[in-house]
């Protein structure tokens, strides 16, 4: 993995240009976490860039506190989506088309037809939930970050996190009971 993290951040805080490396290193999940909150590659593009313009701005700021500088990063999207979504006042979804797997391509088209009509489903029932448990979501689904990781970026504790998840996989079994599922 080359440098270790805490010396690259020093460096590039002293030249702008090392930053580059982290820049590769975190650019594509920190897409990923926006378009899945955006559901819209401009925007998601968009909305990258000023994640990391804000964080090259504000990097000698920047203090390592024992979490990845991926955590700092996360913060800057959330906050930068949080903003988006509250400029268009419109209700946050989840686009989760984007994760079909290519073997659906070999399923028939009845188990396609199912497997869409479920997709749906759970599409919705997600769309339900209050906008800090979609966030949650998809910080777990679309990250390989830890609970303590998901706690940083979204201002709670560890513990927090994981008591919110188990209520948020609770409420989404019991919508989707009551819905026949």
């Amino acid at each position: 993995m080359g440098e270790p993290e805490e010396k690259l951040v020093e460096r590039a805080k002293e030249n702008p240009e090392a930053f580059s490396v982290l820049y590769e290193r975190y650019v594509d999940q920190i897409y990923q976490y926006i378009f899945y909150r955006t559901g819209n590659r401009y925007d998601a593009e968009d909305l990258t860039a000023k994640t990391f313009y804000r964080a090259l701005a504000n990097l000698k700021r920047y203090r390592y506190r024992g979490l990845p500088f991926s955590a700092w990063l996360y913060r800057i999207a959330h906050n930068l989506v949080a903003n988006w979504h509250r400029d268009r006042q419109r209700r946050k979804t989840i686009p989760l088309d984007s994760l079909v797997l290519a073997s659906k391509a070999r399923e028939s088209a009845e188990q396609i037809l199912e497997s869409s009509e479920r997709g749906e489903v759970l599409r919705e029932a997600i769309t339900r939930l209050a906008p800090d448990r979609q966030e949650l979501l998809v910080l777990k689904y679309s990250t390989d970050l830890s609970n303590k990781e998901i706690g940083r970026v979204m201002g709670r504790s560890e513990g927090a996190i994981k008591a919110l998840y188990h209520r948020t996989l609770v409420a989404l079994r019991k919508d989707l009971q009551r819905r026949g599922f």
